[in-house]
């Protein structure tokens, strides 16, 4: 592979070069004449195919709301992620990151959890305390996906503030979110120094 230096960077296929984006890096590479596949590197084809649309649609509902930066590699583990679970089995992404090196859990040591009735209740608890930081952002993201259809039917938001200083005795938050699709939920979490304007990013 080669690394695209040009001002004008591509992506997909142009003539006889394929470009691609990798760790915020454009590259670039010669299509081969020939591509033999067996049946079995067809199916693997197929299913990464089927598994790129998939994650691509759920990126996707996100992007817009999502306030902390991804990692680099999200793409690639969301994508092995679905194929490890199965097509067809969404549970299988629950817990899923999409930045591996922070998580909610080190703000709640008690899962919040989500009902059928589309409530995400966090269960009363003993806030951490970090320095610097006096209020916890928390930020949750409800999107309905229709895969059959590859298309978003609706997405809903709600936040709250926590005040780290005082006794938490829980919180309910309604983001349902009617219609047709997969519901999917989304929590963010970031820690600020007294106000929205200031947020603390080693606590993100």
């Amino acid at each position: 592979m080669a690394k695209q230096t040009s001002l004008f960077t591509f992506t997909g296929k142009a003539a006889n070069m394929i470009g691609y984006y990798r760790d915020g890096k454009h590259y670039f590479r010669s299509m081969p004449e020939t591509v033999r596949q067996t049946t079995a590197t067809r199916r693997a084809a197929q299913r990464f195919g089927a598994a790129s649309s998939k994650a691509r649609l759920i990126r996707g509902a996100f992007a817009n709301d999502l306030d902390v930066h991804c990692d680099g590699g999200h793409i690639n583990r969301l994508i092995k992620t679905i194929i490890k679970g199965g097509l067809r089995n969404t549970e299988a992404i629950s817990g899923f990151r999409f930045n591996q090196y922070t998580g909610t859990d080190r703000f709640f040591t008690v899962a919040p959890t989500l009902s059928e009735d589309g409530i995400l209740h966090i269960p009363p608890q003993a806030l951490p305390q970090f320095k610097g930081i006096s209020t916890l952002e928390v930020k949750v993201i409800a999107t309905r996906i229709h895969f059959r259809e590859r298309r978003v039917t609706g997405t809903e938001t709600a936040m709250i503030l926590l005040d780290t200083r005082e006794a938490f005795a829980g919180a309910a938050l309604n983001i349902d979110v009617p219609g047709k699709g997969t519901l999917i939920v989304a929590l963010q979490v970031r820690g600020m120094c007294g106000n929205r304007a200031s947020f603390n990013r080693k606590y993100l």
